[in-house]
């Protein structure tokens, strides 16, 4: 059994490499519907479950010292790849898409929930807040809301056991769709041209973008820490109320960050997404240590109500598309660059063309965005409705 905080952090390191690197080696079609990221989270809950490490004071105040620290440095080196202005070139239409399914999404969690929180703990709104995080940016939104909410680590399996299992399906069914796209752009009456410029002008711009290096690695990760440090500085100074915490000043402080650093030469610097990513699969595997398995008695119907907000925003998402004339390309990017973000985006963007792959990369980022706002705006509402 491990007592000692850097054996325990070297331990779920070695674990989350070893799975992302049996993800690259591999190249397994498994990963395509459960990302590394899901898997690890759950290793480390098995490991956990079984007790191979201890909760001594050493091993707590590692967590809580890694937690704390790397939470708002991935939150502003992610939000580097996001520069509005691209963002704002993608077209009205295209744009009126994806707050369309951020929006859907939202309704989805609002409705559920009005229907279903009874027969929930009285404290799940948490869950579900963070997990319209996650399905309106990514995971890394999630974790920011988890961490804005204080929400137990204990109850963050039901959210990854949803964001998993229902996830996944909804992935299998829009790479279904695929084949289907011109009968459905028929029927919408859509006009897909943009689409095709929008995506070969992305195209050209991401080819040219510099290889990493060491000097640009080193400044980025000095950044990311500079912010973080500040975030929690300036953070302690702000109100706080029973919703807005300083740790939720934290978190908005380090996305406001990171979005106005996106519009500088900072963002041109290659490398911000690994470390980011890096950070991220730390954070997972730190928040999986403090879970496990035991504690997931109300998995069935967690899962459940997941399907029924897919169903819900489904069903604006096809009404809308008759209403504004959207095609089937758009509406599945955008659905997964909120539900899927940047892992899963892109491949259905591939599915369609090669040429559109940068466009589920830029709407994914879009979604890093508007996730940790609106999970906190949707978190706010099921906290009303929870009473």
């Amino acid at each position: 059994m491990i007592e000692n905080g850097f054996t325990y952090v070297a331990v779920l390191a070695l674990t989350a490499a070893s799975i992302v690197f049996l993800e690259k080696r591999t190249q397994a079609k498994f990963f395509e519907y459960l990302p590394a990221i899901v898997i690890i989270y759950f290793a480390v809950m098995l490991l956990s479950t079984f007790g191979l490490w201890q909760k001594s004071e050493s091993v707590t105040d590692a967590y809580k010292f890694l937690k704390s620290n790397l939470l708002p440095a991935m939150i502003f080196l992610m939000l580097l790849s996001a520069d509005m202005r691209e963002i704002f070139k993608l077209g009205k239409k295209m744009l009126l898409t994806f707050f369309l399914a951020s929006v859907s999404i939202a309704i989805g969690f609002i409705g559920t929930f009005a229907l279903f929180h009874t027969y929930f703990e009285p404290d799940s709104w948490k869950p579900f807040a963070a997990l319209s995080g996650s399905w309106m940016g990514g995971t890394a939104n999630m974790v920011a809301i988890q961490g804005a909410l204080n929400l137990p680590d204990s109850a963050m399996g039901y959210t990854l056991l949803i964001d998993s299992i229902d996830y996944a399906i909804w992935v299998m069914i829009l790479l279904a769709l695929v084949p289907f796209a011109k009968k459905f752009n028929l029927w919408s009456k859509a006009d897909t041209s943009a689409i095709d410029e929008v995506g070969e002008r992305l195209a050209l711009k991401e080819v040219s973008k510099k290889p990493m290096s060491f000097t640009s690695l080193f400044i980025l990760l000095s950044a990311g820490l500079v912010v973080s440090a500040l975030a929690q500085y300036g953070a302690s100074f702000l109100p706080t109320t029973s919703f807005l915490t300083t740790t939720t000043w934290v978190v908005i402080i380090a996305t406001v960050a990171g979005v106005f650093f996106a519009m500088t030469p900072l963002a041109k610097l290659s490398g911000s997404s690994v470390l980011a990513n890096i950070m991220l699969y730390l954070i997972v595997a730190l928040i999986a240590s403090r879970a496990n398995f035991t504690e997931l008695t109300e998995a069935p119907l967690y899962i459940m109500a997941g399907f029924v907000i897919i169903a819900i925003h489904l069903s604006i998402m096809v009404l809308f598309a008759k209403f504004f004339k959207l095609d089937l390309f758009s509406l599945g990017v955008a659905s997964l660059a909120n539900i899927g973000g940047v892992a899963s985006a892109p491949i259905l963007a591939s599915a369609y063309s090669k040429a559109l792959i940068p466009i589920g990369v830029l709407m994914a980022m879009m979604g890093y965005i508007v996730g940790t706002f609106g999970g906190l705006m949707v978190g706010k509402v099921l906290e009303m409705i929870a009473g």
